[in-house]
């Protein structure tokens, strides 16, 4: 291993752990889905055809995530709510001892046990507002950084000045290596977790629809977002299907249980065969780097984690051990 690969893998490295740290994952995350669907809109090349559906793709997701953050904000809880009186009235007929019987205790019991931190904490409000402002900024310049690198990657090495031996040409061309190693790794696993967060929500919406569930729009909008986070993210949107069922039926509620475990068991069948052996990381392995990307960097940490994890994959499995003499 040369001294200029060592030095792009130590850069390499000090970036993951900066990114951690600084609690960087949403400015990284848009510019690697902003960069990913810039590639994926220059159909033959066509950069200005990529730039111009890259920037109506902007515009429509950006009101597209106003309309259902407002919707979602008014209608999940009502989902919770209106769930609880069906319930406590299927617990009473079947002599079940529930632990929170109303919607209004169900909210103190919130504050009680989740939010009892952050009342006693009298700078936890701003400090929210400072980090949501962080997040939407960081949102913006991540779109920008995408379409810096689309635009232009060549990072100065076509400086004149610069000579293409240099120390500084030669690690910056490594480094390239290690950043498009990283992206492929993105691709391969974000691209696959849309196509099957696509095919579930799909059949989801069949199922929503064809029952006609109150709140529909924001269930199937819902179960997409979530399929974007490996393993939690169905757990969450299929609660949230469950109690809409349980305000038509205890029995509906049932068949949309075992027809959601259904759909989540393709998806292993899916992995298998959308993935297939290019991933193949442990379900143990997943999950630890799930918590630990969450604990660093909430959400978009979780969604970063499998990325990481095959990142280190793919270049642990390129790099060759130097084998000693008399044992090859």
């Amino acid at each position: 291993m040369t001294l200029q690969v060592r030095i792009s893998f130590a850069i390499m490295a000090a970036l993951l752990v900066l990114i951690g740290w600084l609690h960087l994952g949403t400015l990284v995350l848009t510019s690697l889905f902003g960069y990913f669907a810039l590639q994926k809109f220059s159909v033959g090349n066509r950069r200005w055809l990529g730039m111009s559906l890259y920037v109506i793709a902007v515009v429509v997701m950006s009101v597209g995530s106003y309309q259902f953050g407002k919707r979602a904000y008014k209608q999940l809880p009502q989902i919770v709510e209106s769930t609880m009186p069906h319930i406590v009235e299927y617990a009473n007929q079947h002599a079940i001892e529930l632990p929170v019987t109303d919607y209004a205790t169900l909210k103190e019991y919130v504050k009680e046990h989740v939010l009892a931190g952050a009342k006693e904490d009298l700078g936890g409000f701003g400090r929210a507002v400072r980090r949501a402002t962080f997040e939407a900024v960081s949102l913006l310049i991540g779109l920008f950084v995408a379409a810096s690198l689309f635009l232009n990657a060549r990072w100065g090495t076509d400086d004149p000045t610069t000579a293409r031996d240099s120390l500084y040409a030669t690690v910056v061309n490594e480094l390239g290596q290690r950043f498009m190693t990283f992206y492929a790794s993105f691709s391969r696993v974000i691209g696959a977790q849309i196509i099957i967060s696509a095919i579930n929500t799909t059949l989801t919406a069949v199922f929503v629809l064809w029952n006609h569930f109150n709140f529909s729009t924001v269930l199937i909008a819902l179960t997409f977002i979530c399929g974007l986070l490996p393993i939690v993210g169905n757990v969450i949107s299929n609660t949230f299907i469950v109690f809409a069922a349980f305000t038509i039926s205890p029995k509906l509620a049932l068949v949309a249980l075992v027809y959601l475990v259904v759909i989540h068991k393709l998806e292993y069948f899916l992995n298998s065969k959308i993935i297939g052996d290019r991933i193949k990381n442990p379900m143990w392995l997943t999950l630890l780097g799930i918590v630990l990307g969450e604990k660093l960097m909430g959400v978009p940490g979780m969604i970063l984690a499998p990325v990481v994890l095959h990142y280190i994959k793919a270049e642990a499995s390129k790099a060759k051990v130097a084998v000693e003499a008399g044992k090859a």
